[in-house]
C-alpha cells in the first residue's frame, strides 16, 4: 500500500506540481479541443492558445504577489 500512495503521490505531483490551476487549464483545453474535433471543427489553434493565456494567467499571478 506504501508504494502505491508514493506512486501516486509522485504522479500528483509530477503533473499539478506547484499550481492546480494550470493543470485544470490544460485538461480543460484539452477537453474542448476534443469536443470541437468530435463535432467537426478544425480546433488545432486552441491548445497554443491556452498555453498563451495560462501563462499570461501565471505571471500576472506571480507578478502581483
Amino acid at each position: 500500500m506504501r508504494r502505491l500512495r508514493a506512486f501516486g503521490a509522485f504522479w500528483y505531483d509530477f503533473v499539478v506540481g506547484d499550481d492546480w490551476r494550470i493543470a485544470l487549464g490544460v485538461v480543460l483545453a484539452l477537453g474542448a479541443t476534443a469536443a470541437l474535433v468530435a463535432a467537426g471543427v478544425n480546433a488545432w489553434w486552441l491548445p497554443p492558445a491556452a498555453v498563451v493565456a495560462l501563462l499570461a494567467l501565471s505571471l500576472h499571478r506571480a507578478v502581483r504577489r
